[in-house]
C-alpha cells in the first residue's frame, strides 16, 4: 500500500525530542484495515517513508485514534525540514 499526503511538522519534547507529521483523517481508514496484518505489537506499523529525495524504515505510531509519521534526523536533515515546515510525506506499507 503506498499512501502520500501534506501535512505540517510537529514535535513532542519529551526524554528525546522528535519530529512528526499526522497521517490525515481518511489515509488513517485505509491503515486501519491493514493494521492488524502489519503491527508487531503496540499499534505500532514498519513503513517506508520518503521525504522528499530521501527515504528510510520507521514506524506509525498510533495516537489520539489516528497515526503519526515519526521523521527521523535521517530523513529530515538531508532535506532540511524543521519544526513549522509543511512537507509531502509518502509511505509505503507492506502488506
Amino acid at each position: 500500500m503506498e499512501l502520500e499526503f501534506d501535512g505540517e511538522v510537529w514535535s513532542w519534547r519529551g526524554p528525546a525530542p522528535y519530529h512528526f507529521v499526522s497521517v490525515p483523517e481518511d489515509d488513517v481508514e485505509l491503515i486501519r484495515a491493514t493494521a492488524t496484518a502489519v503491527s508487531y505489537g503496540w499499534g505500532m506499523i514498519p513503513v517506508s517513508v520518503r521525504l522528499g529525495r530521501t527515504e528510510a524504515m520507521t514506524s506509525l505510531w498510533p495516537k489520539d485514534g489516528g497515526y503519526v509519521v515519526p521523521l527521523k534526523d535521517a530523513l529530515r536533515k538531508p532535506e532540511g525540514v524543521e519544526i513549522g515546515d509543511h512537507v509531502t510525506v509518502r509511505l509505503t506499507i507492506d502488506v
